[in-house]
């Protein structure tokens, strides 16, 4: 027999004034918007400030040339200076390498970028210093961007090469006009006017050009394909995979309870529950984690498939990105479900926490983990999502090297996996061994109260 409606809306005002469904709500929900809006907005406010050693190549391929029969290296003078610069110390880690070993750290995702000082550097300064020239040659130092390490890390790089040669422009500039002005004394001095012009005074347009002189020019050190998300596609397909541990590992928890009746099934208005069948919080664990193993080489290769099968992302190494897609997803399953075992009800906010919540900012993969601030970085160190995504990375931008993340990737990935497995196995057994099982035992049947005998 049916409840009448008046009913019902009574029992919903009661529920309603419960404090015990209030409380509880509010405390989760504004404890999760707190906590997220820290972690995000805290990695994220202040980069630059926050900046600590981030790794830029710094050659010097400068030959010199002889001036006044002097030989001259503005390389050999420049370098020292920018490496020892004191407004970069700290925050910039400056590499002086040769140009084979400052592309090979491009290659291998070791520097954000590169500044170059050429070959011809001093001897297109001092030709700024001789005689007119039709059509001066401007100095330039090469600029190498590294979008692959991450365009906001690369773009910072950048951004600081381009301060670094407008200095050196400036301080070269400032010199080139103090020689010109002391070679033009002497001609003054003479008296001559018959030539209103030293002959080697240079033009209105020279003297602009030998202000600032040295030019940058951006090149890319390690170019990306054109669809690569800018050097985003890595943390997008790590994100994919990370959301299908955590996400499948909720659902092979929840499926898993259905089917031994301990929760019903719901699919609209349908609601059924099949007979309870009881078993040990650790088998329930290593069903669970079967399941996640194996249908992790699903997920793995259907992400991949829509990744690079329809949207059509720049990827190369498929076998090996299925492989580690798999062994990532099941990883970060088995760490969901290792959390669900030991916390029950809160395990999927937890699971979010630690895999989503903490690890997107300290992941490095939109800020490089060289300008978050310390406790981020003190993350990266054992977060999981920071070892995958090194290792997407390595795969789809950097010819799957080890040296470029790959190597460690591995490493944590099986170390992760590892730590899970321990971990859930022996909660469960725990729990089991306290009889902490997650079904009420079985209870004898009730048995029909004895008759009074009659009275004969």
């Amino acid at each position: 027999m049916s409840e009448p409606p008046h009913a019902l809306t009574a029992s919903a005002r009661g529920l309603l004034r419960r404090k015990n469904l209030w409380l509880p709500s509010a405390v989760i929900l504004g404890l999760l918007s707190f906590v997220l809006s820290l972690l995000y907005l805290g990695a994220n406010n202040n980069p630059v400030g926050s900046m600590k050693d981030l790794p830029i190549a710094l050659v010097n391929a400068d030959r010199g040339t002889q001036v006044a029969g002097k030989q001259v290296n503005l390389g050999e003078q420049i370098t020292p200076q920018i490496a020892q610069d004191p407004g970069s110390k700290g925050k910039v880690a400056w590499k002086q390498v040769d140009r084979r070993t400052a592309d090979d750290l491009l290659a291998k995702d070791k520097v954000f970028g590169a500044l170059v000082i050429p070959d011809d550097f001093s001897a297109s300064v001092a030709a700024l210093g001789g005689p007119p020239q039709h059509d001066p040659h401007p100095p330039t130092m090469t600029v190498l961007t590294n979008p692959a390490a991450g365009s906001f890390g690369s773009s910072m790089a950048s951004e600081i090469n381009r301060q670094v040669v407008h200095t050196v422009s400036t301080q070269v500039g400032q010199e080139l006009t103090r020689q010109l002005s002391q070679q033009a004394q002497p001609h003054a001095a003479s008296g001559s006017t018959e030539h209103p012009a030293a002959p080697g005074a240079p033009g209105a347009a020279a003297q602009l050009m030998i202000a600032d002189p040295v030019k940058a020019a951006i090149e890319e050190g390690h170019p990306l394909g054109d669809h690569s998300g800018l050097g985003l596609s890595a943390f997008f397909y790590t994100l994919v995979l990370v959301l299908g541990g955590m996400l499948g590992a909720n659902v092979i928890h929840t499926q898993l309870d259905t089917a031994l009746g301990y929760i019903a099934s719901e699919k609209g208005p349908f609601r059924t529950t099949k007979p309870v069948q009881h078993i040990s919080r650790v088998r329930h664990f290593a069903v669970g984690s079967v399941l996640m193993v194996v249908l992790s080489m699903a997920t793995s290769a259907l992400a991949m498939a829509a990744a690079v099968g329809v949207v059509g992302i720049d990827a190369s190494h498929l076998p090996q990105l299925w492989i580690f897609g798999t062994c990532a997803t099941a990883s970060m399953g088995i760490t969901a479900l290792a959390l669900l075992a030991a916390f029950g009800t809160p395990g999927p906010i937890i699971s979010m926490l630690v895999l989503i919540g903490l690890a997107i900012p300290s992941a490095g993969a939109t800020i490089p983990l060289e300008a978050l601030p310390g406790f981020y970085r003190f993350l990266a160190d054992f977060e999981p999502f920071r070892q995958v995504v090194d290792g997407v990375r390595s795969i789809l931008y950097f010819d799957a090297q080890a040296e470029a993340g790959l190597g460690r990737a591995w490493s944590m990935v099986g170390i992760g996996f590892a730590v899970s497995l321990l971990l859930g196995l022996a909660i469960t057994r725990l729990y089991d061994r306290k009889g902490l099982h997650r079904t009420a035992p079985r209870t004898p049947a009730p048995q029909p109260a004895p008759q009074p005998a009659p009275i004969g």
